[in-house]
C-alpha cells in the first residue's frame, strides 16, 4: 500500500476515534494558499493551546494560540511558510485532549496539476437539524470523495429558526439575537461529529449568506448583521486584512488552472425591496470594483466566483427579490421589478468586453442542484452550478431568468446533495452526488 493512501486511513481511524472528544475541542483549516493556512480551534475552556505541525519543510513544527472567552473560547493561527503542494499533517493539544487532522496546499501558480474540490450549501435549515445520533450523514458520503478543498457556499447556520423535534439534538431551540446566541448556533453545527470528522480531512473557504443572521437580510440596514457578522468571523478559519477586519470577500489561487473569487453577497446590499436600477447593489463599489478587476486579469484557466445567490434563479417574494435575478415565476421581467440585475449584467458585460473565458459561477441556496450554461450574448458562454441543501428544506428547479439565455444541462430537486468538481486544463468534470454519496450525473464543461 503506498505510503500516502497508509497515512490517511492511519489519520482516517485517528479522527473517527476521536470522535467523541471532537464535541469539546473543535479544529477546522481554512484560507489554504500554495504557501500557507489558517487553522482555528475552538476549545473547551480558556487558555493556550499547542499545534504541532508536520509536513515538507515543517517538521518538529511547533505553533500556540490562546483561547479566550469574549471569542466564545476560540482562536486562530496563520501558518505560514508552508510549500506549495504539500499534504500537511497537524495535532491539537490542549486540556488534556489531542486532535489530529490533514489538508493539501495550493500548487505553485505555475503549476498544472488538475484540482479537485465540492461546494454545497445550507446546513440545518427547515427543521432538518443536527441528528442526535449519527451526525449529518451527508458529510459521511462527503468524506469518501478525495478533495483539495470544500467550499461552503452560504447559509452554515440557521440562526433564525429553532432546532427541536423528536430526533434532533439539543442545544439550539431558539432564536439567535445576541452574540452569544449566534456563537451557540454556529457551535451547535460545528460540534457533530460527522462535521468534524470531514473538516479535519478537508480544508474549507467558507462564506455566510442569509440565514447567518436571519432571512433575507440586507446587511446596509440590518441591525443584526453586525453581531451575525462577528460569530462568523469568530467561528471560522478567516484572515481578514489588517486595515479591514469585517471583510469576508476574497480570492485564492490554485495553480495555473483555477482561481476563486468568494463574493460576500449580504455585507453590502441595498434593501431587497428597492427597486432594480444602476444604483441598487448587492455587491457595493469596492467589492465589484475588486472582482471585475480580478477576474479580468486573472491568468488563471478556469476563474470560479463563489456567489451565495443565484444569477439566474429566482428567491423571496416577488415585491422584494433575494438572488440576483427579479424575474417573475415564468422567468420573465416584472414591472417595477426589485433583485439585482441591472448590477449582475453590467459585470457580466464588461466580462465580456474582456474577453473572460472559461467562466464558472459556483452557487447555492435554492435547495435543489442545476447545472446551468448560459448565453446572455451571442458567442459570450460560461455556467452556473448550483448544489445543496446539506440538510434543510427540499426545494425544486424554477424557470431561469431569461435574460441571461440560460439552457439547464441537469437539474433535480427533493434531495440533500452536494457537488463535485475536477478542474483539468481541457474540461471540467462536474458531478452532483446525494446523501449517500451515489452520483446523480456527471457534466463535462470544455475549455474554451
Amino acid at each position: 500500500m503506498p505510503a500516502f493512501v497508509s497515512l490517511v486511513l492511519v489519520l482516517g481511524c485517528l479522527v473517527v476515534g476521536l470522535a467523541h472528544a471532537a464535541e469539546r475541542l473543535l479544529v477546522t483549516v481554512g484560507e489554504v494558499t500554495a504557501s500557507g493556512a489558517v487553522l482555528w480551534v475552538r476549545g473547551p475552556g480558556a487558555g493556550r493551546v499547542t499545534v504541532d505541525l508536520t509536513g515538507p519543510g515543517a517538521a518538529g513544527r511547533v505553533e500556540r494560540l490562546a483561547l479566550v472567552p469574549e471569542r466564545d473560547l476560540t482562536g486562530r493561527v496563520v501558518l505560514a511558510g508552508l510549500r506549495p503542494a504539500g499534504r500537511y499533517q497537524y495535532r491539537v493539544r490542549g486540556d488534556g485532549e489531542t486532535v489530529a487532522g490533514t489538508f493539501t496546499t495550493a500548487p505553485a501558480r505555475d503549476d498544472a496539476q488538475p484540482v479537485a474540490f465540492l461546494w454545497s450549501g445550507d446546513l440545518g435549515g427547515g427543521g432538518f437539524c443536527r441528528p442526535a445520533d449519527g451526525g449529518y450523514p451527508i458529510f459521511g458520503a462527503m468524506a469518501r470523495r478525495p478533495a483539495d478543498f470544500f467550499l461552503f457556499v452560504g447559509d452554515t447556520i440557521y440562526a433564525d429558526r429553532p432546532c427541536n423535534g423528536p430526533g434532533v439534538a439539543r442545544g439550539a431551540d431558539f432564536v439567535a439575537t445576541t452574540l452569544a446566541g449566534f456563537h451557540a448556533r454556529h457551535r451547535y453545527n460545528r460540534e457533530d461529529a460527522a462535521v468534524q470528522s470531514f473538516l479535519r480531512r478537508t480544508s474549507v473557504y467558507a462564506i455566510w449568506d442569509d440565514h447567518e443572521v436571519r432571512n433575507d437580510f440586507a446587511g446596509s440596514v440590518d441591525p443584526l448583521m453586525p453581531v451575525g457578522r462577528q460569530a462568523f468571523l469568530d467561528y471560522w478559519p478567516l484572515a481578514p486584512p489588517a486595515d479591514d477586519p469585517a471583510r469576508l470577500y476574497r480570492r485564492a489561487r490554485w495553480g495555473e488552472l483555477a482561481e476563486l473569487f468568494i463574493l460576500d453577497t449580504r455585507q453590502y446590499r441595498s434593501p431587497n425591496a428597492e427597486r432594480d436600477g444602476p444604483t441598487k447593489t448587492m455587491l457595493g463599489a469596492a467589492q465589484r470594483r475588486w472582482l471585475v478587476e480580478g477576474v479580468v486579469r486573472s491568468t488563471a484557466r478556469w476563474k470560479f466566483v463563489v456567489s451565495s445567490v443565484s444569477l439566474s434563479v429566482p428567491t423571496g417574494r416577488r415585491e422584494r427579490r433575494d438572488s440576483w435575478t427579479g424575474v417573475g415565476p415564468f422567468g420573465l421581467p416584472i414591472e417595477q421589478g426589485t433583485g439585482f440585475a441591472t448590477e449582475r449584467d453590467a459585470i457580466l458585460r464588461q466580462f465580456r468586453e474582456a474577453r473572460v473565458r472559461n467562466l464558472v459561477v459556483i452557487a447555492a441556496d435554492v435547495h435543489h442542484a442545476e447545472i446551468i450554461r448560459h448565453e446572455p450574448w451571442p458567442g459570450y458562454r460560461f455556467h452556473e452550478l448550483i448544489a445543496g441543501p446539506l440538510s434543510a428544506t427540499h426545494g425544486a428547479p424554477r424557470p431561469l431568468d431569461q435574460a441571461l439565455g440560460g439552457r439547464t444541462l441537469w437539474a433535480r430537486g427533493g434531495l440533500n446533495n452536494f457537488g463535485e468538481v475536477t478542474v483539468e486544463r481541457d474540461r471540467l468534470t462536474v458531478r452532483i452526488l446525494d446523501e449517500v454519496g451515489s452520483v446523480l450525473t456527471t457534466q463535462e464543461i470544455p475549455a474554451e
